[in-house]
């Protein structure tokens, strides 16, 4: 396409251009839970950070093509100048200097943000066991003795601690506005810790490509107060439909857009015994089992109500 034969198009290709992003979600830059500001903290330090390089190499460029073009004859021409050690000196120190910066920060908020730490707070969280299948989510309140699909709720200001697994192909769990995502995979446990600091309904999506039915893998998240959650609990507790292991095996089987459901019954174990059915195929090795940990540490050391986090984490490396 030529320039010279459509100057109106080409002219008007920025305005269309900013028309499309104005339709773009920037749920990353505005985020509703303490993880997510956490995270665009980092990407806005990242970004001002390569700014110091990129925008005086950018005025330098315009500065020079303006000083040094053809038409004036009072710029000093010295076509014989090689070196300059404060030029070399500027152009190696700054950018040293702004990658160790950028390394400190991220090194530090990354590790500050892991998936797997726990998140300080006051509220006893809410735990929620997450299956990806084709191509739905399968959420189970253990505490609660309750399942859903395609729909969370939980109350605003308490920690979410999410267990995370596959009964299909690998997926990763998203929620954009609170922040952090995690793989779920068969065989494996994954964990992500999550907090919304307001009430809101915020998208769920699935970050990974896994077939056909892909981009309706979606779920609603739903951070509320106490109280309504309670109320939803006991609403969701009224459901006819059980998780039964006839119910699961259905719900299991592959399926596209499926509407949100309502289980009032779901096994305790259910998220353990999903995970445990592909024990051995995890590199020729046994998946380890949080409930085979946790009693040979009481065993061990007389407790029942040790922490095996760390230990769940090393299965899911493993």
């Amino acid at each position: 396409m030529s320039k010279k034969r459509y100057p109106r198009l080409f002219g008007i290709l920025p305005f269309l251009g900013m028309l499309l992003l104005s339709g773009c979600n920037w749920t990353l830059l505005d985020p509703k839970g303490q993880v997510g500001i956490e995270q665009k903290n980092l990407i806005l330090i990242a970004f001002g950070l390569m700014l110091l390089v990129v925008v005086p190499v950018i005025c330098m460029t315009l500065a020079f093509a303006w000083k040094y073009r053809a038409s004036n004859k009072a710029a000093k021409y010295t076509p014989d100048w090689s070196h300059s050690t404060k030029i070399e000196v500027a152009i190696w120190t700054i950018p040293v200097l702004i990658i160790i910066a950028l390394g400190v920060v991220t090194y530090k908020t990354t590790h500050e943000l892991d998936p797997y730490r726990p998140l300080v707070s006051d509220v006893k969280p809410v735990q929620i066991d997450v299956v990806a299948l084709d191509w739905k989510w399968l959420f189970i309140y253990p505490e609660q003795g309750i399942a859903t699909v395609n729909k969370i709720v939980f109350p605003a200001n308490t920690p979410v601690n999410f267990r995370v697994t596959s009964d299909a192909v690998m997926n990763s769990f998203f929620i954009p506005a609170l922040g952090g995502q995690i793989y779920a995979m068969a065989g494996m446990t994954t964990k992500l810790h999550l907090i919304a600091n307001e009430n809101g309904e915020f998208d769920g999506i699935s970050a990974n490509y896994s077939g056909a039915g892909f981009t309706g893998m979606k779920f609603k998240a739903v951070a509320t107060s106490q109280a309504d959650f309670e109320a939803w609990v006991n609403e969701v507790k009224q459901s006819p439909k059980q998780l039964d292991k006839a119910e699961y095996e259905a719900l299991a089987k592959a399926s596209e857009n499926n509407p949100v459901t309502l289980y009032s019954v779901a096994p305790a174990d259910q998220f353990q015994t999903i995970v445990d059915k592909y024990e051995g195929m995890n590199r020729g090795k046994p998946v380890v089992h949080e409930k085979a940990e946790h009693k040979e540490a009481a065993a061990t050391t007389g407790t029942e109500g040790m922490d095996v986090s760390m230990h769940s984490a090393a299965g899911a490396e493993e």
